[in-house]
């Protein structure tokens, strides 16, 4: 259907739900995540008529980090739905974690009818001030005040959510309005060029000309990438940036995925002291798309150069990120990909007489560090005991699934193995949330991104723990066809939570035993749920394993099934606790003094 046609004018009375589902069309939209209701029956009718699919999962919050990582994976808006009242209540949390990732997400939700609500007139039904309570957690939150303004706010709420930095936007509309029949004004719908910036930010000439040359007279210049490179599509700028510069790069957690760490100028988060090194040698640094948060150690030292030593500039499409954390030379408000393509431009034109050798010798000297940190790492695979050691599941995952494979990580513990033993080979392929580290997500997060990309095979590697949160869900996967694998670390405690307990209750105990028995800590041991009969019980494919050697035939036979799968992995629960870096996580909590 053509833009002309979604967008037409018609003497003919609509529902306000119409013009809503028509204006969402327009802006390219194609799936919204929500539970059915009749509050906003006039929306979800006039979904399919105007292209696009509801995705049903069992609990709100699901709908939002789907969305949310549709969102991520294709670049395009997320929207998510809810009902007024408990809808709305059971969606909060996912609200406040995509708002966290940064991920473009517009939340619709139903209010009760006009007159009752807006100031609620005390005592109605499924209502309580729904814009007041997300205001805080979101970009921006507004109620539609009546049908003759209901187009209005749509585009704002459109305007906002491509406004700045991606995050929530929460459109509340009452159900009179959209149930209720209007008569569409002229002008009402309008394509998206109408009514806000469709062209992205560039930053001034001076600016890109100046950052140019500062970074082509570095002695040893370094790229941060933050998800924002991952949000502006500027993976593939970066990636030249780096070439022709021979500058390393490192990310953010939230940015691992925003090059492929097989390319030789990646320094991977997973080699945390290359990562430390790249970062105190670097005279010039070019951080893109990053808040310079707590997990990067707020860009202070000794983790990262003295400003005395290292100048920074910032390219960032929010104002209030630049200079935030650390003053820098450079204060860029740009969309990364057009500021990129904008330095890459001007290096090509000054073509410089530059000396790269010392770049290379500091890139191969940071890249055998982290070969050597690889081998340390890999020698946990050598443990071939029953139950299985945690490092197995994510080394032999990306060994089993399609190159192009995209890998979630969920939970305290089974996020830190995943991550540690998976090696990014694509740009954009890794879900989590690494802001939040929101337990469950991911199992929503996995959905989002088979339905972004049914082609493509989804993993998602969950603690138990984590799992437990929303394993309905698995009926969704069913439901819909949506043949994403998850696999199941099952220690039967809440793994993270137990080891810094034991360290906090009985540190020299714990140093010397590993582990301490449940009577001794709070509250930290599980029973057991047993993941592969329930994924069974809901029509899914389900196997459990506990040997290593056997992990990747229970891979191959879930794929094999062509159904959602879930794997119930047996480890090792004393190992489990013990993951890589746990002192470096620790310490990422405490201000850094350097």
């Amino acid at each position: 259907m053509g833009l002309g046609a979604l967008l037409g004018q018609s003497a003919a009375k609509v529902k306000g739900g119409d013009v809503v589902a028509r204006l969402l069309a327009a802006e390219g939209v194609t799936r919204v995540f929500g539970i059915m209701d009749g509050t906003y029956l006039g929306l979800c009718a006039s979904l399919r008529p105007n292209g696009i699919e509801l995705v049903t999962p069992r609990h709100e919050t699901s709908a939002a980090h789907m969305a949310g990582a549709y969102a991520q994976l294709t670049g395009k808006l997320g929207v998510c739905i809810a009902s007024n009242g408990p809808g709305v209540a059971n969606i909060l949390p996912g609200v406040a974690v995509e708002q966290a990732e940064g991920h473009r997400v517009l939340l619709i939700t139903s209010c009760r009818r006009e007159g009752i609500v807006y100031p609620d007139r005390g005592g109605a039904y499924q209502s309580f001030p729904q814009v007041d309570v997300t205001r805080p957690m979101t970009k921006w939150s507004g109620v539609v005040p009546s049908m003759d303004r209901l187009a209005e706010f749509v585009r704002r709420a459109l305007r906002e959510s491509f406004e700045g930095r991606p995050g929530v936007v929460h459109l509340d509309v009452p159900e009179s309005v959209l149930n209720g029949l209007t008569e569409l004004e002229e002008g009402a719908l309008r394509p998206p060029s109408s009514y806000r910036t469709v062209a992205r930010m560039e930053a001034p000439a001076e600016q890109v000309r100046d950052v140019a040359r500062w970074l082509e007279e570095a002695k040893l210049p370094l790229l941060h990438a933050g998800s924002g490179v991952i949000s502006a599509d500027a993976t593939k700028e970066l990636a030249e940036l780096a070439a022709l510069l021979e500058a390393p790069v490192t990310t953010s957690w939230a940015g691992r995925g925003a090059i492929d760490e097989r390319d030789p100028h990646a320094v991977s988060m997973i080699f945390v002291a290359q990562v430390n090194k790249a970062r105190n040698t670097a005279d010039r640094v070019l951080v893109l798309g990053s808040r310079l948060g707590e997990t990067d150690w707020w860009g202070k030292a000794p983790y990262w150069g003295s400003p005395d030593a290292q100048e920074v500039a910032q390219v960032d499409i929010d104002a209030q990120t630049l200079g935030n954390i650390r003053g820098v030379r450079y204060a860029v408000r740009a969309d990364a990909k057009v500021f990129l393509q904008a330095v890459l431009a001007e290096l090509g034109r000054r073509r410089g007489a530059r000396d790269l050798a010392a770049r290379r010798a500091h890139l191969e000297e940071l890249r055998a560090g982290c070969v050597a940190r690889r081998a340390e790492l890999d020698g946990k695979l050598s443990d071939d005991a029953v139950p299985m050691h945690p490092a197995h599941v994510a080394h032999i995952c990306q060994k089993t699934f399609a190159a192009d494979a995209i890998m979630v990580a969920d939970g305290g513990n089974t996020t830190i193995w995943a991550q540690f033993f998976h090696e990014v080979r694509g740009v954009n392929t890794v879900l989590g949330t690494p802001k939040m580290g929101m337990l469950g997500a991911g199992i929503a997060q996995a959905l989002g991104a088979q339905v972004a990309f049914p082609d493509r095979q989804v993993y998602c590697v969950i603690g138990d723990g984590a799992m437990g949160f929303h394993p309905q869900e698995i009926e969704t996967a069913v439901r819909n066809r949506l043949p994403v694998v998850y696999l199941v670390l099952c220690d039967k405690q809440w793994g993270m939570v137990k080891i810094n307990q034991s360290f906090a209750l009985k540190p020299v105990k714990t140093l010397v035993m590993k582990s301490l028995g449940p009577d001794e800590t709070i509250n930290a041991d599980l029973g057991e749920i047993e993941f592969d009969l329930l994924a069974r019980s809901m029509g899914a494919y389900g196997e459990r394993v506990a040997d290593p050697r056997g992990l990747r035939g229970a891979i191959e036979r879930a794929l094999a099934s062509g159904k959602p799968a879930v794997i119930h992995i047996d480890v090792d629960p004393v190992k489990h606790m013990w993951a890589p870096e746990l002192a470096t996580f620790k310490a990422m909590h405490q201000e850094p003094t350097g």
